[in-house]
């Protein structure tokens, strides 16, 4: 199919911090230094079980994110191709019948009837309302009132043998890689995870990697002929809602981050390290832009934007870009908002470390405050700057849901979480209630932030120097505590001078 790649402001940016990620990664990779403190954070059973999970979500992203506009049929006069202005993702094309295959309103989960009543004119001229057969759902069912639940329980069963095949085929291939590696044959490197030995938790990795793969291939077995988690009301996919709300959430978590860092990096050290009025006008900036509420601060730049986008819609060829300007906006408004607690943090740290010895010889030997705070301080606090980066990301997925929620988050045409709530919210109070669109958006995220929450905490405690001496204290400790238990009940002799005399 003839295409005409796109390239959007967020996908630039995107493809930038994946570059980051990986010249990182091969950074660390050849500093053992480095290496060591993430070496920890593999061995840390919760955190590579959130990862994994995190591996998925990443994955649907980062296929969101490959956009391009297919041709159409027809061409110019001149004999040129003519593109749609449908911006379309690789993603799209993956899920393909999830996206063209819509109701006319709302259906539940797995049903093959509409979810409202419809009149249906009848042979003899009268008329009745019946709850309608869908046009996608189930339509393959001559008599779904009795073949509907074996169907269904037929692809389920299916769709959990392929994931179990997979899964089968990825951990053949995960023990071959081991046995390679390590030097142990291929029944040892079984044993070592079955009896959790391995440094690595390959057992917590595998199990969560079943349990993905088992959801993921019962979902893509009944996705063909059903809606899994429902249609919308105007007869969307909710599933299909779902998984594009996924690169949103990464890319306001992400790109945020990537805008508040140099911030907080550079004025928390530059406050910490040099003081005086330097600190002052610093600390001055952030206490003032605390003290404006942070939402009305977003949702009047959000509001000006929207002004200049619609005065200037002839900037923008497609609705795509226009959303897509609008969340790299709101990219940067969170992040001017969100870099002060870092910076607070970074500014005690940086004032600590520059009454050390190493600093003050540093100083006496005339070596620039540019080399000091580069060789010295900067790789001091990048640990605070790494666990505070990850630890907020769930908070930024989180206000991406309530800024869309009160109107001033995301575009509208843009499918995320916070729309998919907010068009969830009238629809709940309604009889009967329909909960599914709000309880797929809750779930989706719940796993996300979840799994952010927990792979933060492992690398808080893989990279935290803190929480690394704390936990050798606690293991020499009991040691401490039995040799006095032991001194205090073997019996003391007392050495006088009349023993030593009878000796």
């Amino acid at each position: 199919m003839p295409f005409s790649p796109i390239i959007l402001w967020t996908d630039a940016l995107i493809y930038l911090l994946v570059a980051i990620v990986v010249s990182f990664i091969a950074y660390v990779r050849h500093h053992e230094h480095l290496l060591i403190p993430w070496k920890r954070v593999s061995h840390s059973a919760s955190g590579m079980s959130a990862l994994t999970v995190l591996l998925f979500f990443l994955m649907i992203g980062l296929l969101d994110t490959i956009h391009f506009r297919p041709a159409l049929d027809h061409t110019t006069d001149q004999g040129k191709k003519v593109y749609s202005v449908e911006v379309l993702s690789v993603l799209d094309i993956l899920v393909t019948p999830l996206r063209t295959q819509v109701e006319k309103t709302y259906s539940a989960p797995l049903a093959s009837h509409l979810y409202a009543k419809e009149t249906i004119d009848l042979p003899n001229g009268n008329q009745v309302r019946v709850f309608a057969r869908l046009e996608y759902g189930g339509a393959h069912l001559q008599n779904p009132e009795v073949d509907r639940i074996r169907d269904i329980a037929w692809r389920c069963a299916k769709g959990l043998a392929y994931g179990l095949i997979i899964w089968c085929m990825l951990s053949i291939c995960l023990i071959l890689v081991l046995t390679r590696r390590n030097g142990q044959n291929f029944t040892q490197n079984v044993a070592a995870i079955w009896h959790r030995t391995t440094e690595t938790p390959w057992h917590a990795i595998l199990i969560t990697l079943l349990i993905v793969l088992l959801l993921i291939g019962c979902a893509a077995a009944l996705a063909t002929h059903y809606h899994v988690l429902g249609t919308d009301k105007v007869g969307q996919d909710i599933l299909y809602q779902s998984l594009k709300s996924i690169r949103v959430a990464l890319v306001i978590g992400t790109l945020t981050t990537l805008i508040m860092l140099p911030f907080a990096l550079l004025l928390g050290i530059t406050a910490g390290y040099f003081k005086g009025w330097i600190d002052d006008v610093i600390q001055y900036i952030y206490t003032t832009l605390n003290s404006i509420p942070s939402v009305l601060l977003i949702a009047a730049a959000v509001l000006m934007m929207q002004v200049y986008i619609e005065t200037h819609s002839e900037l923008f060829e497609t609705i795509a870009s226009r959303a897509d300007l609008r969340l790299l906006f709101l990219c940067i408004i969170l992040g001017i908002t969100s870099w002060t607690g870092l910076c607070r943090l970074l500014r005690g740290e940086a004032l600590k470390l520059r009454e050390l010895e190493y600093i003050q010889a540093a100083h006496a030997f005339g070596v620039s405050h540019w080399r000091i705070i580069s060789r010295h301080i900067l790789p001091n606090v990048m640990h605070l700057a790494l666990i505070a980066t990850v630890m907020d990301f769930s908070g930024l997925v989180l206000a991406e849901a309530v800024l869309s929620y009160v109107g001033v988050g995301v575009d509208p045409s843009m499918i995320s979480f916070g729309t998919m709530i907010n068009a969830a919210r009238m629809e709940m109070a309604r009889e009967p209630i329909v909960w599914w669109a709000l309880l797929a958006a809750f779930g989706f995220m719940f796993t996300l932030v979840l799994s952010a929450n927990l792979f933060a905490d492992a690398v808080q405690h893989a990279l935290d120097p803190r929480a690394h001496t704390l936990k050798k204290r606690k293991k020499i400790l009991p040691h401490t505590d039995k040799s006095k238990e032991i001194s205090k009940n073997t019996p003391t002799t007392l050495t006088t001078p009349e023993s030593t005399s009878r000796s």
